[in-house]
């Protein structure tokens, strides 16, 4: 992706279901999950490089030893950093008392990080900073076990604000706004009532406190515990828990906009924000992970029983298509052939603006999340031009010579790698000029493959902001003097806000919405944006379900704002032609049937929240407020 765009988060849970030492003698060391673990997030780095969190839980300890460790870090590469930590602990340890080496028991009674139940996290920061207190997991403490809380999620809330006032309206006195706090508190609060009726139920059965403790733990009703916290959660997640005793849960939003998947067998049970990740670590097939359907929980007791249960009513399933063009590994067998096929498709097109000249165009990509989608336009290429050799053959009829067969065989798409990430460089020079020169060298081309006679097309991703595209990459290629560059972006066009989970949060910052302002002005209908002011700072009350925003597109078609797109990223230098190509939203569908949420390029939002959400955002625009829209 030539813009950068950063979406939170990745999450990984393992609970081991057989003893510590069923491990030791099968996988040869104590430390498996830990190892685990690592490789999980390590293989989820693409969901977050902010910060990386790690937690886990003892079961079985004896009263005063620390049976929660957690470890956090928001350094440049904190997934190395905490687990170097990790076996920094353990090897001191271990050094410390040989003892240890052949006992299990020991090991797990004195060396932090091992226990049965692990949550880790990988953080891309959407809201707040990225300090040290902003990287998950959160802990809730207290010394009732049963009533310690781990939290860490990849979420966003749109109605943070609403739910800290609940809080308060509560009694309690928050110490932070931030989403992820609220929501740890709200799981909490509804965390230590049914701690408390449940303990109230023993009393009076005339068990004392002592003995109503791991009762307690038996008893607790996560699924309740749940269905009430999260009875006014907007937004999308997939939340997860571990509490003191051993339970654990990860909850996903009803609209299924953030993604969770699971394994179990007999030995374990795994959650993960990406299928590929368990298949990998684990070594296991695709059809074993299985989906963790929207608004359902899995939850784990701590004696080992898994269930599924639903907690919110279902909403129209709209999971985040950005997860199959951009965000997730495309090591998954569906995502990979899903971005093959946003490049196939948007083919016609391509070849519509090179008027079907293939032996004039080369073909390359914006490394390097864009490689598959243009695997699948050039198969498409190659595709098309199989059918002209067959038409070609077939108008020779036993005619043809010999010569002319190898010629017409011989063609085949000019696919070449022109552009190249040479290095992420600092512009850490004042002077504008100068930091944009700086920003012109982040690509690199390869010469002598281009003639001027020729079009180069080149394939994105997505185009987010088109910085790059115009102080960059466009002026890079067009050194190699192509008569046309084609930018072909795989997704439609980013048109609204994001407010479930990743960076797009002003509406200024789309190339999409200023070529709109822009057409606007072109066709004497600039009004239409005080309409759609007014309309946002009056009529978006908490009932209201209309995005207001769509009337600042409404007048154009994608053509128009391609085209104007176009003619905001050449720059007066630029010498070739310059046409964008975007794919379309029904052809996004077609390509990725299941992931249907798009309302960064419909405004389609799927819950009240989103719509209250970019209409905010419209307002902070016209008034020049540069804070987030939730």
């Amino acid at each position: 992706m030539s813009d950068a765009i950063k979406h939170e988060c990745g999450i990984a849970m393992l609970r081991l279901l057989k003893p510590l030492q069923f491990y030791k003698d099968k996988y040869g060391t104590s430390f498996y999950a830990i190892n685990k673990m690592y490789l999980m997030m390590e293989k989820q780095h693409n969901r977050g490089q902010d910060g990386a969190g790690f937690a886990s839980i003892k079961f079985n300890d004896i009263p005063g030893t620390r049976y929660i460790s957690r470890i956090r870090s928001n350094n440049s590469q904190p997934i190395q950093d905490i687990f170097q930590q990790i076996n920094e602990r353990l090897n001191e340890g271990m050094k410390e008392h040989p003892e240890y080496e052949n006992d299990v028991e020991l090991q797990k009674l004195n060396l932090p990080y091992l226990g049965e139940l692990f949550l880790g996290h990988v953080r891309y920061g959407t809201f707040g900073k990225n300090s040290i207190e902003s990287v998950h997991p959160f802990l809730r403490q207290s010394n009732w076990k049963h009533k310690n809380l781990i939290v860490a999620g990849n979420f966003n809330m749109t109605n943070s604000d609403e739910l800290l006032q609940e809080l308060i309206d509560l009694g309690q006195h928050p110490k932070e706004e931030t989403d992820t706090v609220t929501v740890m508190e709200k799981i909490g609060h509804f965390l230590d009532d049914e701690v408390a009726k449940t303990y109230l139920k023993f009393k009076d059965l005339g068990v004392n406190k002592k003995e109503a403790s791991p009762l307690i733990g038996k008893e607790l009703n996560i699924q309740r515990i749940l269905e009430r916290s999260s009875k006014n959660w907007d937004g999308g997640y997939a939340m997860a828990g571990l509490i003191g005793h051993g339970d654990a849960f990860v909850f996903r939003d009803p609209s299924g906009i953030r993604p969770a998947y699971f394994y179990k067998d007999d030995e374990i049970v795994v959650v993960a924000s990406e299928r590929p990740v368990i298949q990998t670590v684990f070594n296991v097939p695709f059809e074993s992970v299985i989906e963790l359907e929207p608004a359902h929980a899995i939850i784990i007791k701590k004696d080992g029983l898994v269930t599924v249960e639903k907690i919110k009513e279902p909403l129209l399933k709209q999971a985040c298509s950005f997860e199959r063009i951009y965000f997730s590994r495309g090591s998954d067998a569906v995502i990979y052939q899903e971005r093959k096929k946003l490049g196939k498709l948007i083919f016609p097109d391509v070849l519509k603006s090179i008027e079907n000249d293939l032996k004039n165009t080369v073909f390359s990509y914006i490394p390097n999340t864009a490689e598959t989608s243009f695997y699948g336009m050039t198969e498409a290429a190659e595709d098309f031009l199989n059918q002209q050799k067959l038409k070609q053959i077939l108008k020779g009829k036993r005619t043809i010579s010999a010569d002319d067969l190898n010629s017409i065989l011989s063609e085949r798409p000019r696919v070449e790698k022109i552009a190249i990430k040479d290095v992420t460089l600092r512009t850490f020079i004042a002077d504008d000029n100068s930091r944009d020169e700086l920003v012109e060298h982040v690509y690199d081309v390869t010469y002598g493959v281009v003639k001027p006679t020729d079009n180069l097309v080149i394939i994105d991703d997505s185009i987010v902001r088109g910085t790059t595209l115009k102080k960059s990459i466009i002026k890079i290629l067009d050194r190699l003097h192509p008569k046309k560059i084609v930018v072909v972006s795989s997704a439609p066009q980013i048109r609204y806000p994001d407010c479930y989970g990743i960076d797009m949060a002003r509406l200024e910052d789309f190339i999409a919405f200023k070529a709109a302002l822009e057409l606007l002005k072109d066709t004497n209908q600039y009004h239409i944006v005080e309409t759609v002011y007014q309309n946002c700072k009056t009529k978006n009350t908490p009932l209201n379900t209309e995005n207001f925003v769509k009337a600042i597109y409404n007048p154009f078609t994608d053509v128009q704002i391609s085209k104007k797109i176009a003619e905001k990223l050449k720059s007066e230098s630029i010498k070739a032609e310059i046409e964008v190509i975007y794919q379309t939203v029904e052809n996004l569908h077609i390509a990725c049937p299941k992931n249907k949420g798009d309302w960064y390029f419909t405004g389609n939002y799927p819950t009240k929240g989103g719509i209250r959400v970019v209409n905010n955002a419209f307002v902070n625009f016209y008034e020049g407020n540069k804070k987030r829209a939730y």
